[in-house]
C-alpha cells in the first residue's frame, strides 16, 4: 500500500540517508557490534551531512527544520539497512526536545554547536537500580549550594552514557520541595563518575552504562526549564519517544519479513522451498497482514504528531503494538530460518536479539496498558 505521509522533499531525503547509512555505518557494523559502541567520529560526519540536530535553528548549526517525518526517514532507513546504533534516536528523538525547548539562550549558544556538529553527545538519565518506568520512584537528589547544586544519586541503562559529553539527569529537587527537576551534567563534573559498559542480549553496538554522582556540583545555570517541574518536561517529551521507538519496530519487522522471505525462497524442504509448504506460506500471509496494520497505525501516528494532534495515550498505544508485533514477527521469522536462524552469521539472529528490549525500555508493554486502562476509566 502506497505511503501517503511523505513528499517529495522527503523522499529526496531519504536517498541521502541511505546513501550515507550503506556508506558510513553498514561496512563498520560488525566491528562497532564487536566494540560494543560506534565510532564518535561517524556522529561528526552525519551531523556534518545535516542528519544531526537539524531542528536547531540555522545560528546554531542546524537546518531549522521541525517535522518528524524527517526523524521518521532516519530510522526507517537505519533498519532497512541493518545498521547498528541508536545514536540517531536518541539525538534527534530524545534529546533536541529537551536542548530546543527547555533551554535559555545561554545554554543553547554553550551546547547547541557542538551537538548539531556532531562533536557534543547527549543523553537523558532518568532510570535508576530502583525506578524504571515509575518516574516517581527516581531517589537521586540535588540540593543548592550556593550557585550549584550537589548531586548525589545513581543512574543505570543510560543509553550513549560512555560517551556522552553532556547527560540530562533527572533529579529529586531538595529546594523544590523534593519534586524533579532537570540538570544538564557536563563532561568533567567534579564528582560525576562513569560506571561500567553494561552487557546486554541485543543492541550490542550501543553505548549503555552506569552513572555515579557523589557530591557531584552542577552549576545553577545547568539547569534546564523551572526548579520542580521535571515530571511535566518528562511527560512532556516522552511521547515523542515512543513514537520513535515504534517507528523502529515496524521498521525492522518490515525488514525481518524480507529477508525471511527471501531464505524462505531460495532454501528447500522435503524438496520444495520452505515457502511453499502451506503452513509456512500461511505464517508469512499473517505476518504481511499485521505489518501492512500496523504500518498504518504508525503513519497515521507521524502525521498526528507532526500536526501537534498525538496525545501522551495515543504515543503508549502505537509503541505497545508495534513493539509487540516487532517481537512476535521476528521471533517467528528466526523460526521460519530453523537452525540457520540461531546462528550470529545470519541477521535474523540479530534482529531477533535486538527486537526484545523495544518491549521494556522507553516504558514496558505492562506501562503503556496502564496508560491506556487508566485513560478509559479503569
Amino acid at each position: 500500500m502506497r505511503r501517503t505521509i511523505f513528499t517529495e522533499e522527503h523522499e529526496l531525503f531519504r536517498e541521502s540517508v541511505r546513501t550515507f547509512i550503506e556508506r558510513e555505518a553498514v561496512p563498520h557494523t560488525d566491528r562497532w557490534e564487536r566494540d560494543g559502541l560506534v565510532d564518535r567520529s561517524f556522529w561528526e560526519k552525519a551531523a556534518a551531512a545535516g542528519f544531526v540536530g537539524f531542528e536547531a535553528p540555522t545560528a546554531y548549526g542546524g537546518l531549522g527544520v521541525r517535522d518528524f517525518r524527517f526523524n521518521a526517514v532516519i530510522d526507517e532507513e537505519m533498519m532497512y539497512a541493518s545498521a547498528v546504533g541508536d545514536g540517531f534516536g536518541m539525538a534527534n528523538d530524545i534529546m533536541v526536545p529537551y536542548l530546543l525547548d527547555l533551554t535559555d539562550d545561554d545554554q543553547k549558544s554553550r551546547w547547541l554547536p557542538g551537538f548539531t556538529s556532531g562533536s557534543l553527545i547527549a543523553a537523558v538519565a532518568m532510570s535508576e537500580p530502583q525506578a524504571g518506568s515509575d518516574l516517581r520512584a527516581i531517589a537521586a537528589t540535588a540540593s543548592r549550594d550556593g550557585d550549584c547544586y550537589i548531586v548525589n544519586g545513581t543512574k543505570t541503562f543510560i543509553t550513549s552514557g560512555l560517551q556522552a559529553d553532556l547527560v540530562v539527569t533527572v533529579v529529586r529537587d531538595t529546594e523544590a520541595g523534593g519534586q524533579l527537576s532537570l540538570l544538564a551534567v557536563e563532561r568533567g563534573t567534579p564528582g560525576f563518575e562513569r560506571g561500567r559498559k553494561l552487557d546486554k542480549v541485543g543492541h550490542r553496538a550501543q553505548d549503555t552504562s552506569e552513572l555515579f554522582y557523589s557530591d557531584a556540583r552542577v552549576p545553577c545555570a545547568n539547569r534546564l526549564g523551572e526548579a520542580g517541574k521535571g515530571l511535566g518536561y518528562l511527560k512532556q517529551n516522552l511521547p515523542q519517544e515512543r513514537l520513535s521507538m515504534a517507528v523502529t519496530a515496524v521498521a525492522a519487522a518490515e525488514k525481518a519479513l524480507q529477508i525471511t522471505m527471501e531464505y524462505c525462497r531460495q532454501r528447500k524442504v522435503f524438496g520444495q522451498p520452505v515457502g511453499s509448504h502451506q503452513a509456512n506460506r500461511f505464517t508469512i500471509a499473517e505476518m504481511l497482514a499485521e505489518i501492512a496494520r500496523e504500518r498504518c497505525h504508525v503513519d497515521r501516528c507521524i502525521q498526528a504528531h507532526v500536526d501537534s494532534e498525538l496525545t501522551a495515550v495515543e504515543a503508549a498505544a502505537v509503541k505497545l503494538t508495534a513493539s509487540e508485533l516487532q517481537f512476535q514477527v521476528v521471533d517467528r521469522c528466526l523460526q521460519l530460518h530453523g537452525g540457520y536462524g540461531y546462528m550470529d552469521e545470519y541477521l535474523i539472529s540479530r534482529l531477533w536479539r535486538d527486537a526484545r528490549v523495544q518491549r521494556i525500555y522507553g516504558g514496558t508493554s505492562e506501562i503503556m496498558k496502564e496508560i491506556i486502562g487508566r485513560d478509559a476509566g479503569f
